[in-house]
């Protein structure tokens, strides 16, 4: 039994019988997105979890085992923190149109809206636009709303109506109506000038001297931009930066800045959408300069995988998002944490 001064468990009849109202909106939900995707001729497809290399972004954190091969030797996986590498190494097949409810995982994450393990809906479309599935993602986000029948979403004080127009919203309009920064100037040839952001961002957020241009990108983001979006309705932000898009093609009329969009409610991030790159050498280039600055930071770096280099330079022009299914749900059945819409947290988190 759980002590006088300790929560009792998950699995406890009375804790249970709590969270039950949530995990049957999800099951409701669930099954509306499916029912839509279905509509729209996707195939729902299932990936490998483990993998060659988790995904090679900077600040991403993956679990890693070890297999015994029948022979005896040990080789080294980890677990995926998307299914990406996977869908697109499918895209090269020739599907066209594939979704999944994936199993992900991420070291280093816990609070409200984060845990270690959890749901992503990742959906690509081939010969598609990032407009379109940038669409396709109001769509979805209002599926999970009429499922559960909310009419608004509220988190921590702030309320957005999923069925509103959405506020468009590009990153460098976001930044000169909330820090008053002018982004696209601190960006030269594609990548970002640190002393001339630092510059901008000096007063508005704690600079520290190893701070990279990314870094200073994000404490602006985080503190002056996000609280601001997806209030009263949802907010699409959209042309990321170049430097912020590791996997996103650059906009051809505007190399500053990347087919990369998200999406907020209640200043919650549900979703992160790309216009694919489709450069195998390009790709290989920023995986391995993301690389060397994952070493440098956290003195680890994980392997490229080789067969999905050679699947981008094989893939057709494609467009994908991944959507943080937990939170969209949480947001739809009106749960305050993420933790109370799974039907069994991570071991030893709750």
């Amino acid at each position: 039994m759980a002590g006088l001064d300790q929560p009792s468990p998950w699995w406890s009849p009375a804790r249970h019988a709590d969270r039950k109202p949530f995990l049957t909106a999800r099951g409701a939900i669930t099954r509306a997105v499916r029912a839509w995707f279905e509509e729209q001729g996707f195939a729902e497809v299932e990936t490998g979890i483990l993998q060659v290399s988790p995904g090679n972004e900077i600040h991403l954190h993956a679990p890693r085992t070890e297999l015994t091969r029948g022979d005896g030797a040990r080789a080294t996986r980890y677990l995926r923190t998307s299914p990406e590498f996977a869908a697109k190494k499918l895209l090269a097949t020739g599907e066209a149109r594939i979704f999944e409810f994936a199993r992900v995982f991420r070291d280093r994450e816990r609070g409200d809206l984060h845990l270690p393990e959890f749901t992503m809906l990742e959906w690509y479309r081939a010969q598609a636009s990032y407009d379109e599935v940038m669409a396709d993602t109001i769509v979805v986000i209002a599926h999970a709303a009429q499922a559960t029948g909310i009419g608004r979403f509220s988190f921590r004080g702030k309320t957005a109506d999923p069925f509103a127009e959405p506020e468009m919203l590009t990153v460098a309009q976001a930044f000169e109506r909330f820090a008053g920064i002018d982004l696209l100037a601190t960006i030269r040839n594609g990548a970002g000038d640190r002393a001339s952001l630092a510059a901008a961002a000096r007063g508005r957020v704690r600079i520290s001297d190893d701070d990279t241009w990314s870094d200073i990108f994000s404490k602006v983001l985080v503190e002056h931009v996000e609280p601001h979006l997806g209030q009263g309705r949802l907010t699409v932000l959209f042309e990321y930066p170049a430097p912020e898009a590791a996997l996103a093609r650059t906009k051809a009329a505007d190399p500053r800045v990347a087919e990369r969009f998200e999406v907020y409610a209640c200043g919650v991030e549900l979703a992160n959408g790309f216009g694919e790159l489709t450069d195998a050498a390009e790709q290989r280039r920023r995986f391995e300069s993301d690389m060397d600055e994952k070493q440098r930071r956290y003195g680890e770096r994980y392997p490229l995988d080789e067969e999905f280099l050679a699947a981008v330079a094989a893939m057709p022009p494609s467009s994908g998002v991944a959507l943080g299914f937990d939170r969209l749900v949480m947001l739809a059945a009106g749960a305050l944490r993420v933790d109370q819409v799974v039907w069994t947290p991570p071991a030893g988190e709750t």
